[in-house]
């Protein structure tokens, strides 16, 4: 077992360090009240693009999310669809893009329809609307983090994942009550956040999600890599934790283990015990608080990487409850 880490008997009963605000709930139903006023159909575009494979039709899809940032996903459909079939949201990782549309196309060949969006502002083509051209790459956990929490970057995020979600469930040849989402690191915190704010979402594949429990990390000492802003930003903004606690706060708001309790559809987390960029902990807590179907798999020797056999569960997974 990791000495970093509580015992494997404790991570299972642990339920995080980072408070929840008292108005969590208003604040993600005022969050998608928001959003339900920026989904203008005429400004969905989808353009085909050439690709190999010959039993895909790939597509580069774009969308107007909150506050007006135009969003960018790969879309990727069955050539020659039969039925309504199964649909997959893929998130990438932190300051990452959405794969290689080569990535993608095991799924199509089990018959999916896949959007992979790419994150605002990060290292792909999503427009981030914070008053510059070009993305901020990082630094998005502390984005508005001195503001009101309707200002934070990664609000917008969840609610992005949502806004194509709804726009998948929607498309000609998908069966909305069949989708599911998948990620890891950002990504399995994505998939997470977006079946907890989108409930149709039927089957989440969350790899060793990050955006959890913040406090942890920082308890830890663990507050470099991916977490390093934290650091950064109090040592700018509040050197002397004169507002620590407020910052926790607002940090709850987008914090995944307070979304996990919404999700419905069934869960699969895969989780590194030796992983100090998300330290196991912070991932148990938010699958400790899902209420839903779940299952966690445990590769006790493995860090924040690849896991020999990993994709393979996550498609058998997505597989089995989505069906091909």
């Amino acid at each position: 077992m990791p000495a970093f880490d509580l015992p494997l008997d404790e991570l299972r009963a642990y339920t995080g360090r980072n408070p929840r605000p008292d108005d969590h709930e208003a604040f993600w139903s005022a969050a998608l009240v928001d959003l339900d006023a920026a989904i203008p159909g005429a400004d969905l575009a989808i353009d085909p693009v050439a690709h190999v494979a010959p039993y895909a039709d790939c597509a580069e899809l774009w969308f107007t999310g909150v506050r007006g940032a135009r969003v960018y996903a790969k879309l990727l459909r069955p050539a020659a669809p039969t039925a309504p079939g199964p649909a997959l949201l893929v998130f990438h990782g932190y300051s990452g893009a959405s794969p290689d549309w080569f990535s993608l196309l095991p799924y199509v060949a089990q018959g999916f329809t896949v959007a992979a969006l790419d994150v605002r502002g990060q290292g792909g083509r999503s427009q981030d609307v914070g008053g510059a051209t070009g993305g901020t790459l990082d630094g998005h956990i502390v984005r508005g983090l001195g503001d009101v929490p309707e200002n934070l970057a990664f609000r917008h995020v969840y609610l992005d994942t949502v806004q194509l979600a709804r726009i998948l469930m929607d498309l000609p040849g998908v069966d909305a009550e069949r989708v599911g989402t998948t990620g890891a690191s950002q990504g399995g915190a994505l998939a997470l956040a977006c079946a907890a704010l989108e409930p149709r979402v039927r089957a989440v594949a969350s790899v060793f999600p990050f955006l959890s429990d913040f406090r942890r990390v920082w308890e830890m000492d663990l507050a470099n890599e991916a977490y390093s802003e934290l650091r950064s930003w109090l040592r700018r903004f509040d050197p002397t934790h004169a507002d620590i606690e407020g910052m926790w706060s607002r940090l709850g708001y987008i914090d995944v283990q307070h979304l996990a309790p919404r999700i419905t559809g069934d869960v699969l987390m895969v989780t590194g015990l030796m992983d100090s960029i998300c330290p196991p902990s912070t991932q148990f807590a938010a699958y400790n608080r899902i209420t839903a179907p779940k299952r966690m798999a445990l590769y006790p020797d493995f860090e924040h990487e690849d896991m020999p056999g990993r994709d393979d569960l996550v498609l058998d997974f997505l597989v089995d409850r989505l069906g091909g």
